[in-house]
């Protein structure tokens, strides 16, 4: 293989929306890192539904290549000019950005501001669950809820996670757990259930029945904070009733009805968390990123924080992530799906 190319899966056409992206091995040019970009060589990554939804994005009539993927563990091999937070060799982890071909491929370039350094206690197919979730609940506790970090202030106060054994769920509420956090986790299968409990939960209840009676049954009046993990006009009406007079609410995906009046008469703040803003839009914190990926692999580290690897496939190929994504797709995996290198037909 000549320095020049490097081996990917990618898609010209969507194809039909409904079944599972299709993949063609293929050879493409290998990026060159310049300013403040680095040229990872992938190891392993990590399936999400931004993946499959970047596919169904795209508009029939664009022929383009489009690499999807985002979670991505590997190793620095090329940095460019402006590179100050990594050297050549550094094992990292992350999750990129929206705007870029993604990481289904050999090497993949990516700003070191969205890195960070893999976790020590971690192989690179543990490392690559972790990123885009991690973001995604740490920047809502953080930036969005406005969560303190210190433990003891938030003693006595309760958070509701709505789809506590997804991917996001499962690092939301071990995240909350070292915030000091009373965590009620959602699941409606004794499987999710279990994998709630075990990942931080301190309770569980079911999303599919009304949330007020579920939580009065645990002695609770209300919740202080929602994060909403799932399609959040399902439950608008149930978070209106059981969030707590000037509490706060985020959701990760948009509504696409009226938020609940009944938010309005308590003064509930309600947010929306996407990670790729900072990369999008460039903000002058876009390093964040950055510190937040340090600041989870010190806590993995520490023992404070497990993987949420569920299922790891071999090679990165066609079929195992065709494999992946329809798993992906049919809104019952548990956890992250991971697929280790090397890259193959």
């Amino acid at each position: 293989m000549s320095k020049k190319t490097m081996k990917a899966l990618g898609f010209h056409k969507p194809g039909d929306k409904t079944k599972p992206p299709k993949l063609e091995f293929i050879d493409v040019e290998r990026p060159v890192p310049t300013e403040r970009n680095l040229l990872v060589e992938v190891r392993a990554i990590s399936v999400n539904p931004t993946d499959y939804k970047t596919r169904d994005a795209k508009n029939d009539y664009d022929d383009s290549l489009t690499i999807i993927g985002r979670d991505t563990a590997g190793v620095v091999v090329e940095t460019g000019e402006g590179c100050t937070l990594f050297n050549i060799g550094d094992e990292v982890y992350y999750a990129g950005t929206s705007i870029a071909q993604g990481s289904h491929s050999e090497f993949h370039l990516v700003d070191e501001r969205l890195v960070g350094k893999k976790p020590k206690s971690l192989n690179f197919a543990e490392a690559a669950a972790l990123p885009l979730t991690s973001v995604t609940a740490l920047e809502a506790y953080f930036d969005r809820l406005g969560v303190s970090d210190m433990p003891e202030e938030n003693a006595g106060k309760s958070i509701l996670i709505i789809g506590a054994a997804g991917g996001v769920g499962s690092v939301a509420t071990q995240i909350a757990k070292q915030l000091g956090l009373t965590i009620i986790g959602t699941a409606s299968r004794p499987e999710t259930k279990e994998w709630a409990m075990q990942h931080g939960a301190d309770y569980t209840i079911n999303h599919r029945e009304p949330f007020e009676p579920q939580l009065k049954e645990l002695g609770l009046a209300g919740v202080h904070y929602i994060f909403c993990l799932t399609n959040v006009d399902d439950h608008m009406s149930g978070m209106a009733k059981v969030i707590l007079p000037q509490g706060k609410i985020c959701s990760i995906l948009p509504a696409q009805k009226p938020l609940a009046i009944a938010l309005f008469s308590k003064s509930v703040t309600f947010a929306y968390e996407l990670m790729y803003t900072r990369s999008m839009f460039h903000t002058d914190d876009m390093i964040k990123q950055h510190h937040l990926l340090d600041k989870l692999a010190d806590w993995v580290d520490d023992g404070k924080v497990k993987t949420t690897m569920s299922e790891r496939m071999t090679p990165i190929n066609s079929a195992n992530l065709e494999r992946a994504y329809e798993k992906l797709m049919s809104g019952k995996t548990i956890g992250k799906i991971v697929l280790e290198g090397p890259i193959e037909q």
